[in-house]
């Protein structure tokens, strides 16, 4: 597996917005963690079904959210990768959002266990 090329794929999914195609690469019991949540590791979503619902409401919440700016490298003696990213995009509520973040992933046999996810806050 070229960790590199499945970064660079999966980051162009999220910006397709297809939910379809975004969830091939995770594993059916992978775990995403969101940065905003009222726990230390911000809100956790465990397995296929509740990550996609998860990431589901990130493009309702954002319809024209946007991964530019995206740099991806790669560990692999770990099975690791990180995306680092500018997210642009306008909430429902006609804001808009332009922050600096980062994904942290961790593959087993070439699909995605964890989606740890990170970004700035912009006051």
């Amino acid at each position: 597996m070229d960790t590199r090329s499945t970064l660079t794929e999966l980051c162009g999914a999220f910006n397709a917005h297809d939910l379809d195609r975004i969830m091939t690469f995770f594993a059916d019991d992978c775990i995403l963690e969101m940065p905003r949540g009222s726990n230390p590791w911000g809100s956790r979503f465990e397995g296929k079904r509740n990550v996609r619902e998860a990431l589901a409401t990130r493009f309702e919440g954002l319809p024209d959210v946007h991964y530019g700016n995206d740099e991806h490298f790669v560990d692999s003696s770990a099975d690791t990768g990180i995306s680092k990213w500018t997210l642009t995009g306008t909430t429902r509520e006609g804001t808009k959002l332009e922050v600096r973040g980062c994904d942290f992933y961790t593959f087993r046999n070439g699909k995605v266990i964890r989606k740890d996810s990170y970004w700035k806050i912009v006051e």
